[in-house]
């Protein structure tokens, strides 16, 4: 069994200036003092450990979304005695 191995950027935060204010996607509302309170808030979000990227030059913070999906393998060709599929 072959697998690849997918990555997906989900941007999730956004900074709010001046300095290392944040703001995430899903509570516009609630504007996060550091980068550290930001990624506390959106693990209470979603439960769950997950990896992050982040663009400093962008202002932006991306959740790396990994699914590992099965390659299944090209069957071989097969051919009758006159050379046709």
């Amino acid at each position: 069994m072959v697998t690849e191995v997918k990555e997906e950027l989900v941007l999730i935060a956004k900074r709010y200036p001046p300095g290392d204010q944040w703001v995430l996607l899903s509570d516009k509302n609630h504007i996060y003092s550091s980068l550290t309170e930001t990624l506390e808030g959106y693990f209470q979000e979603i439960q769950q450990p997950c990896d992050f990227r982040l663009s400093p030059v962008k202002g932006e913070l991306h959740a790396i979304v990994t699914t590992v999906a099965e390659i299944k393998p090209i069957p071989p060709k097969k051919f009758n005695m006159y050379g046709d599929y």
